[in-house]
């Protein structure tokens, strides 16, 4: 049924109200998400310049919030629901990997020796035991498997909702990253293993290496940056390299490297202490600058500090956790609180008795 006049004109006035109040809002809130920019950008220069960083140099307001009207329904245009677009899964991740390196992981026979072969890669690696079981548990929800996948943590008939996968949910691009930044390192890793292997090990592990040169070559084949390393990740060949992360020889690696490339980021800086694992997290969560940024600063500014200062708009518009939790001192906490959970549950306990 046509909308009628009455139902257009309220429409356009509601439109005009809703515009009129988003315009206000976006004009408020763009100011201050330049503000968050200009002193970070400023909090690196004092860094790069040896000088003290002093509370004022961080925002100390909470972001604004819309509080005006909501959109309103176009009468004259019908009721349709966008589904959300789709996120790759691994079953879409076996698949390119095949299709693009004739590659299939070397899958592990039981949850067991993943663990086994990940716990043992990272403890070697210089990770501690609580760094290495709570942010498991933190970010795998304390039961999750080697092919979990972020939203499919408790329901596999789920939607995903990133590509985030395994242990320490790597995104695609991160796993394209890693291998343009590591890809070397794991293939003498292996070809360590295959020196030593039993003769048909020992071939398996060659054609595994042939195909780990073939991905580095495709990581590498951008420069090294973020941006470029997600533009590979959302093609098939970045697709199959994320299927990486399911093989029991180089799915650990992957993982554990994640972790290790914030700790080193943290010693290039100076923090030669043994991180906590919700401070190694928060590096993990907003990235190894604004992370580092975070920990290190006095502990009486963290219940001060908002943690709108460590993200970009979009970021913390898109977690809930930090808005909720939303200074620093609150986002620790409720971190620590959070592992504290998590590693109670079987799949953490498992975890740790690996490495007693």
């Amino acid at each position: 049924m046509p909308a009628t006049a009455d139902a257009v004109a309220q429409y356009r006035r509601a439109l005009a109200d809703y515009q009129s109040a988003r315009a206000a809002y976006n004009a408020v809130a763009e100011a201050y998400w330049r503000s968050i920019s200009e002193k970070r950008h400023l909090r690196s220069a004092k860094r790069a310049n040896h000088e003290q960083i002093s509370l004022d140099d961080y925002v100390l307001t909470q972001p604004p919030v819309y509080a005006g009207p909501p959109k309103p329904h176009d009468p004259s245009k019908p009721d349709e629901v966008q589904p959300p677009p789709y996120v790759p899964v691994v079953a879409d991740f076996l698949d390119a990997a095949r299709r693009e390196f004739k590659f299939v992981p070397r899958m592990p026979q039981s949850e067991s020796e993943f663990k086994r072969a990940y716990a043992r890669t990272a403890f070697e690696a210089g990770l501690t035991r609580e760094q290495i079981v709570r942010i498991y548990g933190f970010e795998a929800g304390g039961n999750g498997g080697y092919d979990v996948e972020a939203g499919l943590e408790y329901n596999k008939q789920a939607r995903a909702i990133t590509t985030a996968l395994g242990y320490n949910q790597l995104l695609s691009t991160n796993t394209v990253e890693i291998m343009a930044e590591n890809g070397g390192h794991f293939i003498r890793n292996l070809a360590m293993r295959a020196a030593n292997a039993p003769e048909g090990g020992k071939q398996a592990l060659e054609d595994k290496i042939t195909v780990l040169r073939k991905m580095v070559s495709f990581a590498t084949s951008v420069p090294d940056d973020w941006n470029q390393h997600e533009v590979l990740a959302n093609t098939p060949k970045g697709l199959a390299l994320h299927a990486l992360n399911l093989d029991v020889d180089v799915g650990p690696l992957l993982q554990t490297q994640k972790l290790l490339d914030s700790i080193e980021f943290a010693r290039r800086k100076g923090l030669s202490r043994t991180l906590s694992a919700a401070e190694l997290e928060m590096m993990n969560l907003t990235g190894d600058g604004n992370g580092f940024d975070m920990i290190t600063m006095p502990f009486p500014w963290r219940d001060q500090v908002p943690t709108s200062n460590f993200f970009q708009r979009s970021g913390y518009q898109d977690n809930p956790v930090a808005r909720r939790n939303n200074v620093v001192g609150k986002l620790l906490a409720v971190t620590d609180a959070r592992m504290d959970e998590e590693t109670k549950k079987q799949g953490a306990r498992e975890l740790a008795a690996t490495l007693r």
